[in-house]
């Protein structure tokens, strides 16, 4: 099934036509659980990787825990609409003690399936992402990594492994993702609005416009960042939402090159603002607003994972060089 996004409740070039330079395009995934496969882009489920490759580990050291979840007493609970329980942390021998931690494979994309997916180095058409499903350091930073491949090279290999590696337990239920097919949809996108991500004077039109809006219609007033400029979820492409962090500067480590947004995870297709994204083939077209959303958490939180406090994980890779280390940014 398609998953279309409704007309925006306004046009935002008709209120504001400076904005029509700015228009931008990003391609919503639209994630929803299924049964993807190896060949198939999608978001949790079997990664294209030859038997013969090592999967990747994290070797850093990891905090001790008190308590996890196994990996298929997380399925199963899902399947069944119930929480798994939890277990208490292996003991000292268990993997992770000295670094040695599986990372866990979220999601792959080909640029066959993906409009708008940038190439990687030397051309590389399929990317893959990965997280170590353990914290890091006084501040519990993530570590991520960044795969690229040839998918033509990839696909001859003679087999493809069948299960990767798992830990034991997983501290967290959402570091294990569900299978989820894609649905990719391209829809306009605009800056966000703050700092000096658009100008001034612009910023300062855009914000009047939402007070306005606001004092007319209260609660379920359109409002610029939450309807018109970005849209919530997986999606490839397009401008970085700075909704915790306010907006940053992403330059390359080698070459001090402005970064590009590759893709941003997320881990809700919707929140209490942006209902208004939500494709009309989720919707009861009989009811209007949040009420006519049917689908429950396979369509608001299909694909269970979680990136910070709820924030967007933002992928950004150097233009100049797509091999030059990616940046990681939670906003």
């Amino acid at each position: 099934m398609t998953r279309t996004t409704p007309p925006r409740p306004i046009s935002v070039e008709a209120v504001f036509p400076e904005l029509a330079s700015y228009r931008g395009r990003t391609t919503r995934l639209h994630p929803r659980p299924g049964q993807p496969g190896v060949r198939d882009s999608h978001v949790g489920g079997p990664m294209l990787w030859p038997d013969s490759e090592p999967w990747p580990v994290c070797h850093e050291p990891h905090p001790h825990e008190t308590e996890g979840y196994v990996p298929d007493e997380i399925r199963s609970a899902r399947a069944a609409g119930v929480r798994p329980r939890s277990h208490p942390w292996p003991g000292a021998d268990a993997p992770g003690k000295n670094g040695s931690v599986p990372f866990v494979g979220l999601a792959q994309f080909f640029r066959r399936d993906i409009p708008g997916l940038a190439a990687g180095p030397n051309g590389a058409d399929l990317v893959q992402l990965f997280r170590c499903p353990s914290t890091h350091g006084p501040y519990l930073e993530r570590r991520y990594l960044l795969r690229w491949r040839r998918a033509a090279e990839t696909e001859r290999a003679e087999r493809f492994l069948a299960a990767p590696p798992e830990v034991p337990l997983l501290r967290w239920e959402d570091e294990l993702p569900e299978p989820c097919v894609l649905h990719p949809e391209q829809v306009d996108t605009y800056p966000w609005a703050e700092d000096d991500t658009l100008p001034a004077p612009l910023i300062a039109l855009i914000d009047a416009w939402d007070d306005a809006q606001a004092a007319e219609h209260g609660r379920d007033a359109t409002s610029y960042q939450s309807d018109l400029s970005i849209p919530p979820g997986w999606r490839v492409g397009g401008y970085p939402s700075w909704a915790s962090t306010g907006p940053l500067t992403v330059g390359c480590t080698s070459c001090a090159t402005p970064m590009r947004l590759l893709l941003t995870a997320g881990g809700d297709e919707m929140d209490a603002d942006s209902h208004s994204w939500m494709p009309l083939e989720d919707r009861d077209p009989s009811l209007r607003g949040k009420a006519s959303i049917r689908g429950g958490r396979s369509v608001t939180q299909p694909t269970r994972l979680r990136f910070g406090r709820d924030r967007d994980l933002h992928v950004f890779t150097c233009p100049a060089d797509p091999g030059h280390p990616p940046q990681w940014v939670l906003s």
